[in-house]
């Protein structure tokens, strides 16, 4: 079934390519009209040629796995052969309608251009009925071939529960209708663990038709994610979501585990003063499950047992399946998951926990805009409403309500293990897109983060995809996929550098399991498609011990350990400036304003300003940025690796904002936007405004070309000593003028 982000993007290309095919006969299809101070976004055929200065080709190995499969050593992925480490800029894709070897090696070369280095294959290699599905596991093997040409590594997603709805007569999941999703059977039940495996095994054992080499035996391939977004605890795991014959083989292995912890159940009973739940089955040896809100809350003894029959349940089968995997001959990476919980102070520690099984820690995060209407979650569409929302600013998605302090970006360690975020984007149509990729990868470098996927690369082109709705998540757009180049750059080559350890946290999993929580919980931050299995009146924010902006200063750390230690915990007051709303990175190369929306990057080899341009002095150690745009980006980024005051060839790259061609809306209530257009192809970019000046000594000997929006030479604009942008270019190169002798 179509019932995920991945699949849903599929089906709303399919439709709106039928849309247009069904023009009347006679009848052509609009012709873009352009707004006044907006230029068409239309980079038309990409010759991929070698004179490109923002093709990032280069930075990823000849072919995926020429340094061998990717290994977690301490916190950082590193290739096997050579210990270099390695930090991934991903895309979740290809399209999935991309099926022959040229258009797959099309979109390739293209995401390599843009700096990505590994894609998050997400989809499963079953029907509709569970049983394994031969051709998608071949186009799985078509897809890493292609990939790997171009030095892109892949990661396998293969189980999401809402891609199955399992119908009455399927052999091992009961008690479904066809209607139901089986949320956290994997964890629990047998038969459907079997079913599971037999998934893997197709995947990673057949031999390939054309090399008879087979996904286990290819260093390309990066990872494998065990279960995509599910958890015991998280809201989903309840009474009405999960089918009496299912809860019932649950219910059932708890009894067991509190026999063997009380010696019966009636003990067990007496040892929490007599607490019952309605579904207790005492004489049938099983014992039923509270809601998560109760437990998290009331935090009984009954409670406590419960929360640490499944922390080992669930890490228990994380542990079995990477012990199958392993006994398959995979040697790369596996992550256990990425979802959220209930409660990030008390159940998100455990969550983390039982990930740590696994080689990497993962998780998911978008940054929404609180669309709402028919198909809200998966399609934008006229009349629909939503906020406009500013990242930089922490504005709430509810306009005029309190900041909200929490961010898919903040990114603790555990365990020491390498971390990653294999879900995020900025959804549309919040105009504040544009902050997303700087953003991401500036806090990622200075985190130490190691894995970031956007979702979702949908098309090879720069299509709108317009029809009578439009997905929420596409990254082929000006503000995303056009601002890669630099911020790919950033982040991949660490051009911001890591930020000192302000927390270093020694967690016992014996006082996580006795429900006492973690003064650094990791909040929660949702997409639309998930918000409604959120029960009314819970909140998606916390206020933990340690202030959260800790995340925009540094790195963090959590270990679990029943050994404990002391605690870390700098004094942020050096950092974090309430007052003036003001957070300086512990490595002086990052200063976000977040009372006036404006983050400043200052590093050697990268430098400039993102959100309210007119806001920010941008007075830069190389260079000075002036611009009325009360949104925009502008970054300069070495190419040559030396820092900005000697390098001899830098990108600059500069972006406003984005719209689709004739987008349109109106005033709705409480500070809303209502879509009355939501637009057609091509994108728009408002005109770019402003003044570049570099400070070294030679910056009127540096010679400035502005490149076309495919990142090629399409004119002098200049030198570096001032620079004035000009309203449709996105990228200039600054390079040394040529002499003659050089000539």
């Amino acid at each position: 079934m179509l019932s995920n982000r991945s699949s849903i993007t599929l089906l709303l290309l399919a439709i709106a390519a039928a849309s247009l095919a069904c023009l009347k006969q006679g009848e052509s299809a609009p012709v873009p009209k352009v707004d006044n101070g907006w230029f068409a976004f239309d980079p038309g055929h990409d010759s991929f040629n070698a004179n490109c200065p923002i093709d990032l080709r280069s930075l990823n190995e000849k072919q995926a796995g020429d340094g061998g499969f990717i290994a977690a050593k301490g916190s950082e992925f590193v290739h096997s052969k050579t210990g270099e480490p390695v930090r991934f800029w991903a895309v979740n894709g290809p399209p999935g309608d991309l099926k022959d070897p040229e258009s797959l090696h099309l979109a390739a070369r293209k995401l390599a251009k843009y700096g990505v280095n590994l894609v998050r294959i997400h989809g499963g290699y079953f029907d509709e009925r569970g049983d394994v599905d031969p051709a998608r596991v071949k186009h799985a093997q078509d897809v890493v071939d292609a990939m790997k040409q171009e030095g892109i590594y892949s990661h396998f997603s293969i189980y999401f529960p809402l891609w199955i709805k399992p119908k009455a007569d399927n052999p091992y999941l009961k008690g479904y209708d066809g209607n139901k999703i089986p949320f956290a059977a994997l964890y629990f039940n047998p038969d459907f663990q079997k079913q599971y495996r037999a998934w893997w095994r197709a995947l990673l054992l057949t031999p390939n038709d054309k090399t008879g080499k087979r996904l286990v035996d290819d260093p390309a391939v990066f990872g494998l994610e065990l279960i995509n977004e599910d958890s015991y605890f998280f809201w989903t795991f309840a009474d009405a979501n999960i089918p009496d014959p299912e809860m019932r083989i649950l219910e059932s292995q708890f009894g067991a585990w509190l026999k063997k912890k009380y010696g019966t159940l009636d003990a067990a009973l007496r040892a929490w003063n007599g607490q019952t739940a309605p579904r207790d089955g005492v004489a049938e040896g099983r014992i039923a499950f509270r809601p998560l809100w109760n437990m998290t809350h009331e935090k009984s003894q009954r409670d406590k047992d419960t929360i640490r029959f499944l922390t080992e349940s669930q890490r228990g089968f994380y542990k079995e399946t990477v012990d199958f995997l392993r006994g398959l001959g995979w040697k790369g990476i596996i992550t256990c998951s990425n979802w959220t919980t209930a409660s990030p102070e008390v159940l998100g520690p455990l969550e983390k926990y039982t990930y740590t099984v696994g080689d990497a820690i993962d998780r998911h995060g978008y940054f929404d805009d609180d669309e709402k209407g028919t198909g809200q979650g998966w399609s934008i569409r006229d009349g629909d409403t939503y906020a406009d929302r500013s990242a930089l600013r922490f504005e709430s998605a509810q306009p005029g309500k309190p900041k909200e302090f929490v961010h898919p970006s903040m990114d603790p360690s555990y365990d020491n293990k390498p971390s990653m975020i294999s879900e995020t984007t900025w959804t549309r149509p919040n105009r504040y897109r544009t902050e997303a990729p700087l953003y991401l990868a500036a806090y990622g470098a200075l985190q130490g983060s190691d894995c970031i996927i956007h979702f979702a690369f949908d098309g090879v082109d720069w299509s709108v995809k317009p029809g009578y709705w439009m997905q929420p998540w596409t990254l082929s757009t000006p503000t995303q996929l056009g601002q890669f180049p630099a911020a790919a750059l950033l982040y991949r080559k660490g051009l911001v550098s890591m930020g000192d350890l302000l927390v270093n946290l020694n967690l016992k999993p014996s006082d996580l399991l006795d429900l006492k929580g973690t003064p650094l919980p990791q909040d929660a931050s949702f997409d639309e498609l998930r918000l409604k299995e959120v029960p009314a009146g819970s909140s998606k924010t916390t206020s933990g011990i340690i202030d959260p902006l800790v995340h925009y200063a540094g790195r963090t750390n959590v270990n679990f350990t029943e050994s404990g230690g002391p605690n870390k915990i700098a004094d942020l007051s050096k950092y974090i400036d309430h007052a003036a709303q003001t957070v300086t990175s512990s490595n002086g190369q990052l200063r976000l304003d977040y009372g006036k929306g404006v983050l400043t990057i200052d590093a050697p080899a990268a430098q400039g300003v993102c959100g309210n341009l007119a806001a920010s002095s941008a007075g830069l150690k190389d260079l000075s940025i002036t611009s009325n745009l009360d949104l925009g980006s502008v970054i300069a980024v070495s190419l040559d690796g030396k820092p900005l005051a000697t390098s001899g060839s830098i990108l600059l790259q500069v972006m406003s904002e984005e719209k689709a061609s004739g987008y349109r809306t109106e005033a709705a209530e409480n500070g809303r936007k209502r879509i009355v257009s939501i637009g057609h192809d091509p994108w728009t970019v408002k005109d770019i405004q402003g003044t570049v000046r570099f400070k070294r000594g030679d910056a009127a000997s540096l010679k400035v070309t502005a490149l076309d929006l495919n990142g090629y030479p399409a004119g002098d604009a200049g030198t570096a000593a001032s620079l004035t942008l000009k309203p449709n270019v996105l990228y200039y190169h600054i390079h040394r003028q040529q002499t003659a002798q050089s000539k």
